[in-house]
């Protein structure tokens, strides 16, 4: 893949900016950020409006642990194409990493309304109510992404784990039960388990 895109480089902006978008992914993927960084800095020199590229940009900046200057290139993808969703999501997770939470908020609920059953996007709603200290909330959310998601023992013991700060032994006991099912290896679950059972 690597081999293919770099031909393109030589080409005109438009097809040299979608080559090096794709080569400066192919590249974060591979955790290679140094290469990652020069190739999305020649898709955004190459084109400017490009909103993927904007966002691998954001991405590499993000990496390097500047989330503030990250949030600006997911911001510029956004002005360029209000429905990238990448950038939006991404948006999310660097206000959320800077501690903004309601306008991580924000991001994630506009990311809600255009995926509506997206596991990642309820994943990180819940998240953020959790850390915002309104765990209603954050329940009704995981609540909404165990019905996308059934099987998956961290989601099972999270929602086990509110409804204990909550005082309802009784569902806690429900959701730590189907997380152990799923994960029997999860020791904090056995733990929760085993005291309950002494309880």
């Amino acid at each position: 893949a690597l081999e293919t895109l770099k031909m393109f480089e030589k080409k005109d902006s438009r097809v040299k900016s979608a080559a090096a978008t794709n080569l400066s992914f192919l590249y974060y993927l591979g955790n290679e950020l140094e290469q990652a960084t020069n190739y999305a800095d020649l898709a955004v020199n190459s084109d400017r409006y490009n909103p993927a590229a904007l966002t691998n940009k954001g991405n590499t900046v993000f990496a390097n642990g500047d989330c503030e200057k990250a949030a600006e290139f997911y911001k510029e993808a956004l002005r360029n194409d209000s429905l990238c969703t990448e950038a939006l999501y991404n948006l999310g997770l660097a206000y959320k990493k800077l501690n903004r939470m309601d306008e991580a908020l924000d991001c994630f609920l506009k990311l809600h309304a255009i995926l509506p059953n997206n596991a990642q996007v309820l994943y990180q709603l819940a998240s953020i109510y959790q850390v915002m200290e309104d765990p209603n909330q954050a329940i009704e959310w995981l609540l909404q992404l165990i019905s996308v998601v059934p099987t998956d023992p961290h989601v099972l013991s999270k929602l086990g784990n509110l409804y204990d700060t909550e005082g309802d032994k009784s569902q806690a006991f429900h959701y730590y039960c189907e997380s152990y099912r799923y994960f029997p290896s999860n020791i904090e679950v056995i733990e929760w388990l085993g005291a309950y059972y002494i309880d």
